[in-house]
């Protein structure tokens, strides 16, 4: 009788704990059915004709972001340029769209002053991050638009398609893929994208006048306007001290290349 009484005090517990865990795993399956989330299986294909990069440049924060926004249209296959012409092609036929062809663009660093030529406001010594160095004074170099060549926008590349030379960002024609994520984490805005059909672009982005930048810079843009007088079809302009080339007006002559006293109007590759 006493073995019984001793036996029915552990059953009883473990009956107990038995009957809780199939209530509670009925009632997870109940809820699982209830709020789950359904998946588009539209977006898993399109998933795979991404390139897998999560690099962002679409304005999603990965790849997997930008294909559930493609399948519920709230996107377009064109933002992602990393992704090859037929895998986009692919992406239109899951969605049942038309996509357009996108021409090719580059990024490109608008400025020259590498650690030979750009002058230094203090030696900066602080975490190797561009947005960090920029709030203390401009982040070093005197020009308040120069390259502080600290790699930012190497972090954000996943294509190994930028780095930093000299102190100053250079960028791989041939593994860059345009997909515009370097450009978006400068934060002195001087990663231009730029259509590779074009011809010509200029390595500054200085904003000062001539006299100023001669001081911060020996391969600044003094706004001499040389290029502009010399070039055929008006294609080049100095604005504000700022020199800017008219894609669609440059004919590629390098005129206003070969003129420039600073040698900072460079050829696209």
């Amino acid at each position: 009788m006493f073995g019984l009484f001793q036996a029915s005090q552990v059953l009883i517990p473990v009956g107990i704990f038995a009957a809780l865990g199939v209530v509670l795993g009925l009632l997870l399956a109940f809820a699982f059915k209830i709020f789950s989330v359904k998946t588009d299986e539209r977006a898993e294909k399109i998933l795979e004709c991404l390139p897998g990069a999560n690099c962002g440049g679409c304005g999603y924060s990965g790849c997997s972001g930008f294909a559930n926004a493609l399948a519920k249209g709230e996107a377009k296959p064109e933002s992602c340029r990393s992704c090859k012409p037929e895998d986009l092609a692919k992406i239109g036929e899951i969605l049942g769209v038309e996509v357009k062809a996108q021409e090719p663009i580059r990024a490109h660093v608008m400025c020259s002053g590498d650690c030979n030529t750009a002058k230094l406001l203090y030696n900066y010594e602080g975490v190797r991050d561009c947005f960090a160095a920029a709030r203390l004074g401009w982040g070093g170099k005197m020009c308040p638009n120069g390259c502080l060549g600290l790699g930012t926008c190497v972090s954000a590349c996943r294509f190994d398609a930028i780095h930093v030379e000299n102190g100053l960002a250079v960028v791989d024609p041939d593994k860059c893929t345009g997909c515009g994520a370097c450009s978006t984490v400068c934060p002195k805005q001087i990663i231009a994208m730029i259509p590779v059909s074009s011809g010509y672009f200029v390595a500054c982005h200085s904003v000062e006048n001539g006299a100023k930048t001669r001081k911060q810079c020996a391969a600044g843009c003094i706004s001499c306007k040389i290029c502009e007088k010399n070039c055929p079809t008006g294609a080049i302009t100095v604005n504000d001290f700022v020199a800017s080339i008219d894609q669609s007006k440059c004919i590629g002559c390098g005129l206003c290349a070969s003129k420039c006293p600073r040698k900072i109007i460079k050829k696209l590759h």
